[in-house]
C-alpha cells in the first residue's frame, strides 16, 4: 500500500515531536505550510496552550511584498519577522524550532530566518 505524502509528513512530524518540547520560557515554534500560505505558532506544551500565532493571511501582512517581491518565500519571511516582533513584545526571547515534518528549505527556512531577524533566538 502506498502512503500519501501528507501521511509521510505527519509521520515525520510525530518522530520530531518525540524529541522537541516547548515550555513557557522557551516555547515551540511550529510551522504549517499550505500550498498558498504559511503559519507559525508558539506553543507551550507543558500547559497545552498556544501563546501566539500568525499566518501569512494576517491583516498586517496584506499587501506586504517583502524583499523579493510578492513571492510565497518573501511573504513567509515577512510572516516570520512579524512573529518574532510580536514574540519579543510578549516577552519571549528564545524558542525551539519545530519544522512540522517539512524540509528545512524554501518557505520553512524563510519563516525561520524572518523570525531570527524579528529578534527570536533558536
Amino acid at each position: 500500500m502506498k502512503i500519501s505524502r501528507r501521511e509521510q509528513r505527519i509521520r515525520r512530524h510525530r518522530r520530531i515531536r518525540k524529541k522537541v518540547r516547548g515550555t513557557a520560557e522557551r516555547p515551540r515554534l511550529v510551522v504549517f505550510r499550505s500550498l498558498r500560505h504559511i503559519e507559525g505558532q508558539l506553543i507551550d506544551d507543558d500547559s497545552g496552550r498556544t501563546l501566539l500565532g500568525i499566518s501569512s493571511l494576517a491583516s498586517d501582512l496584506r499587501g506586504a511584498k517583502g524583499e523579493g517581491g510578492a513571492t510565497k518565500t518573501a511573504r513567509a519571511k515577512e510572516t516570520g519577522k512579524l512573529l518574532g516582533q510580536r514574540a519579543k513584545a510578549a516577552g519571549i526571547a528564545s524558542v525551539v524550532f519545530d519544522r512540522g515534518g517539512y524540509r528545512y528549505h524554501g518557505r520553512v527556512q524563510a519563516l525561520a530566518d524572518g523570525a531570527r531577524e524579528g529578534g527570536l533566538e533558536f
